[in-house]
């Protein structure tokens, strides 16, 4: 039953993962595309928790945490670039 849920979360979270790429692209606005690009690095995350869960290895646990930090990090540049027109004071 879990290999069925970890398949049909995949299917999910790949759609997902193209919808927030369409989002990126086609967005309105740039906060849009922002928020576009931090939903595809929380899927991305999910993605790589799934693989772990699927091979039974935590090679992956440890790439899902470098994503999720670099992530944020990400998130908090481009914000504070939104807000302030700069990145470094």
């Amino acid at each position: 039953m879990l290999n069925t849920a970890v398949i049909i979360a995949f299917v999910l979270i790949t759609l997902a993962q193209l919808l927030n790429l369409y989002r990126l692209f086609k967005g309105p606005s740039l906060p849009d595309r922002i928020l576009a690009l931090d939903n595809m690095y929380i899927d991305a995350l999910a993605l790589f928790i799934l693989l772990g869960i699927h091979f039974n290895t935590t090679a992956y646990f440890e790439a899902a945490l470098m994503i999720a930090v670099m992530g944020f990090i990400s998130t908090v540049a481009t914000s504070k670039y939104l807000m302030r027109g700069d990145i470094l004071e």
